[in-house]
């Protein structure tokens, strides 16, 4: 299944687009490595990277990040973004990463902590409200990379326009999950569809 493409008419609004890997039964926690997030004991850090075919995922992030205006980060995976990219210089992703604006909900960080360049804390007492401002703007995406608790506080708020996931063919049996089980039914159009060599789906939805 073909994309239907993902340019919007200027003078729309910003999208929020939430970017992730997740396994088969729904978990988005500690993807990327050992030690990344081992809240409530989670012990398989870095699962999806078995499952990582650079000639069909690797245009897949960067298509999405083509699109990208704005990164936007819960305190954990800040860190943990900032910990790692800024050393990583050379390519044309890594720079787009160190270069974009980025803002973070926190209210345990400071000003003084950002330190990767680019990022601006939004207000911690309202964060969600500085959210809807800056969807309200003109523009093409804002995007989520990780973030679960975040990610789940913008669904429940009715604020995501389109989910880019990596469905990887693996069962974790626990652990973080990215939507919020409120008991609200959220129907969503399927946009496109690649299989990888890996059994890894990379699918596109999007809000009805």
């Amino acid at each position: 299944m073909g994309s239907k493409g993902t340019d919007r008419p200027k003078g729309e609004h910003m999208r929020i687009v939430l970017s992730h890997f997740m396994s088969l039964d729904g978990i988005v926690q500690a993807p990327g490595g050992q030690g990344e997030d081992t809240d409530g004991g989670f012990a398989h850090g870095g699962w999806s990277m078995p499952y990582f075919e650079p000639e069909t995922m690797g245009p897949a992030v960067a298509e999405t990040m083509a699109e990208t205006e704005a990164l936007l980060f819960g305190r954990r995976t800040w860190q943990t973004m900032a910990a790692a990219w800024p050393d990583r210089g050379g390519d044309a992703f890594a720079d787009r990463m160190n270069e974009i604006p980025k803002y973070v909900a926190s209210r345990t960080l400071t000003h003084d902590e950002l330190s990767w360049t680019g990022s601006a804390l939004l207000p911690p007492d309202d964060a969600i409200g500085a959210i809807r401002e800056l969807r309200a703007r003109d523009g093409r995406a804002i995007q989520v990379m990780g973030s679960p608790s975040l990610a789940a506080q913008l669904i429940e708020h009715d604020l995501v326009d389109e989910y880019r996931l990596m469905i990887e063919p693996i069962l974790l049996g626990g652990g973080k999950r990215l939507f919020p089980g409120d008991g609200r039914a959220r129907a969503l159009e399927l946009v496109s569809t690649t299989a990888t060599g890996t059994g890894v789906l990379i699918c596109t939805y999007r809000r009805r």
